[in-house]
């Protein structure tokens, strides 16, 4: 080793409050630094013109910890690390370390015994066939991507197509998974031709169980390398962004696997996950539960949210399980939580962290998008903090998705009976700011697919998936579709195979192709009129004109915008055409029907208004003028208005 080396080693490993300032030790302690991991972790840096790495690791309560890698054959005698008792955080400057060279935590803990972590800050991690970290230069901070809807979001289409890389498609020869960057060159340009506007894909932080599809990740600053480095997820994103898509990735702030190299017991202590098991292990799951009320804990995961935005110019975050973190008696039976301070079962320390990281978030990166998987009727989820909420932009509306699915699965005979299972949404719509979703959570664990959800035979349950298509696209709200619902995936899906495009084939007779079609076209036409998105989250862009035509099933709503415009939306759930059926509007119009999900393009039966309808004279549900329409069988029109007075479109 030269004496140069031999210096800086001695300056930097001797000299404490060289290697972290005190000013980031100070923000670490109290939980208040943005990005943490611009402190912790491995960086390579230069010092003094000797090229290395700095190591840091918070773990206050173990006896002795090392750096093991590459760079010293895995041996802890050699590069052992110095505690800062301030802030509990161990250092170590190792002139030996280079980018790509793997690495780990030999630890001594608390009770004596010999423990070999990963790094909870990694940039890089592998974990086929051993568990490393790997050292890595941290990605420069990206340019967001600016449009319409990332100045007002509320007031913006916003469709979704849900993804799970490693099962959208796979190498044909092998079943092997597609990379980053093949994914770049294939995926991207399908959504958005496909008409999309947001790619959301389900996590993507390191995880060690495929089955897990990510919603168990061990190494939360990490893409998974199982597609890939980290420049290539970069490009992946970066292609997204030329191609004018937006990307959400699903956040998993909730729980962690108990995986020896993990988090779990890290120093001999439940540094990272609450001590008690009645509030720190999820039964469902077997996972254990962040410590929220560490400040170290809450910093590690705020920081990781700004990570993904600033450092990948990701558009926004899912955060996966709300529920499960807001209350502490979640899947528990009495008995088995633990009450709050106040005697209540919410968990206030998760409450702040929500809070705090949304609001970080919008205060540095003000274009990105909240959404909070939220399955209770907690308040205010997309209210502001100054007003008690929670300060979400959206929240997935389950109940909406669970009433329409259960309406959907029923004979038509029987849905006179069930009418207000597609009426009932509009009773809270306005209380929050909604997301419609069809998630991967209603393909799995025996639930089938969308196309098996639906009733009757084959001809109804296509029809049926289009009108219902059609009767979601209209529905205020924005809209989220896990992948394959595009196309009727016919089987369930599994996250070991891709999904079934040959269903596409011209052998299947059209039927799969029409329903891609017609979700394309949903997208577009949705796009294109801001009635069906505009005023989403106000109740002047809403109004029933048909709600209570139970014996019927048909139901009928006009979407308007800011400016008055009109769009008329009509479906009717039997397999019955229905001629002749008025349905009473407020003025003289001609409607061009610009959605039929009946059309042959489609694959439907062809029923229709030969394109266009005016208004008679002739009173109806209250209103001075009406419309005779022609309703096809298992349908959903989209009905443009145009004035008579000026004979224009809008």
């Amino acid at each position: 080793m030269s004496s140069a080396e031999t210096q800086a080693i001695k300056k930097h490993t001797d000299g404490f409050g060289t290697l972290i300032r005190d000013i980031d030790g100070w923000l670490l302690a109290e939980g208040t630094h943005l990005r943490p991991y611009e402190c912790l972790g491995a960086h390579p840096v230069n010092f003094d013109g000797v090229d290395g790495v700095i190591f840091s690791l918070w773990a206050p309560n173990a006896q002795r910890v090392s750096v093991v890698g590459e760079f010293n054959q895995w041996d802890g005698r050699i590069h052992p690390m110095t505690l800062r008792h301030e802030v509990g955080i161990w250092e170590r400057f190792i002139p030996d370390a280079k980018i790509g060279q793997a690495y780990k935590y030999e630890l001594q803990d608390n009770r004596g015994y010999i423990r070999v972590k990963a790094d909870p800050y990694a940039l890089k991690s592998v974990l086929f066939p051993h568990v490393e970290s790997v050292i890595t230069a941290l990605p420069d901070k990206q340019t967001p991507l600016h449009s319409a809807s990332a100045n007002s979001p509320l007031s913006a289409p916003i469709s979704i197509y849900e993804v799970h890389l490693g099962s959208w498609r796979r190498h044909p020869h092998n079943n092997g998974w597609l990379s980053y960057r093949q994914l770049a060159e294939q995926l991207i340009p399908y959504v958005a031709e496909m008409g999309f506007t947001h790619l959301e894909l389900l996590p993507i932080s390191e995880h060690p169980f495929d089955g897990s599809w990510g919603y168990q990740p061990i190494g939360l600053y990490s893409p998974t390398y199982r597609f890939g480095g980290v420049e290539d997820f970069l490009y992946l994103i970066q292609t997204a962004h030329q191609h004018h898509l937006k990307v959400i990735l699903d956040w998993v702030p909730a729980h962690f696997p108990n995986d020896e190299y993990g988090l779990i017991q890290f120093d001999g202590t439940a540094l990272y996950e609450y001590a008690d098991p009645r509030e720190g292990v999820h039964q469902n799951w077997h996972t254990l539960i962040y410590n929220y009320s560490r400040y170290e804990v809450a910093n590690f995961l705020a920081g990781n949210a700004l990570y993904w935005l600033e450092r990948f110019g990701v558009d926004g975050l899912r955060v996966d399980a709300v529920s499960s973190m807001i209350y502490r008696d979640y899947s528990r039976e009495e008995g088995e939580w633990v009450p709050n301070k106040w005697g209540g079962k919410e968990n206030l320390e998760a409450l702040d962290f929500l809070r705090y990281t949304n609001q970080i978030v919008k205060q540095n990166c003000p274009h990105a998008l909240m959404i909070a998987e939220e399955s209770t009727a907690f308040p205010n989820v997309t209210g502001s903090v100054e007003n008690h909420g929670l300060d979400f932009d959206f929240k997935w509306d389950l109940g909406w998705m669970h009433d329409t699915l259960r309406y959907m699965s029923l004979d038509p005979i029987y849905r006179q009976y069930h009418h207000q299972q597609m009426t009932f949404g509009m009773f809270y719509a306005h209380k929050e700011h909604f997301v419609l979703p069809l998630s991967h959570d209603e393909v799995v664990h025996g639930k089938g697919s969308l196309l098996s959800k639906m009733s009757g035979d084959t001809w109804q349950k296509f029809a049926n998936l289009r009108a219902y298509y059609g009767f979601m696209w209209g529905h205020p709200g924005k809209k989220l579709l896990f992948m394959g619902g595009e196309f009727a995936q016919g089987r369930e899906w599994d996250h070991d195979t891709g999904l079934d495009w040959h269903l596409l084939n011209p052998e299947y007779d059209g039927w799969h192709t029409g329903v891609q079609h017609l979700v394309r076209d949903l997208n577009h036409c949705y796009q294109q009129h801001p009635p069906l998105y505009q005023l989403d989250d106000s109740p002047q862009g809403f109004e029933w004109l048909v709600v209570d035509d139970h014996q019927n099933s048909v139901f009928a709503f006009v979407r308007r915008d800011a400016n008055n415009h009109e769009i008329l939306v009509v479906t009717n759930f039997t397999p019955v055409p229905r001629e002749n059926y008025r349905i009473g509007v407020h003025q003289s119009a001609c409607y061009q029907e610009i959605i039929n999900t009946d059309s042959h393009y489609y694959r439907g039966s062809n029923v229709g208004n030969q394109g266009a309808i005016s208004t008679q004279q002739i009173a109806a549900h209250g209103k001075n003028h009406s419309l005779n329409i022609t309703l096809p069988p298992l349908a959903t029109l989209y009905l443009k208005r145009a004035d008579l007075e000026t004979g224009g479109t809008e």
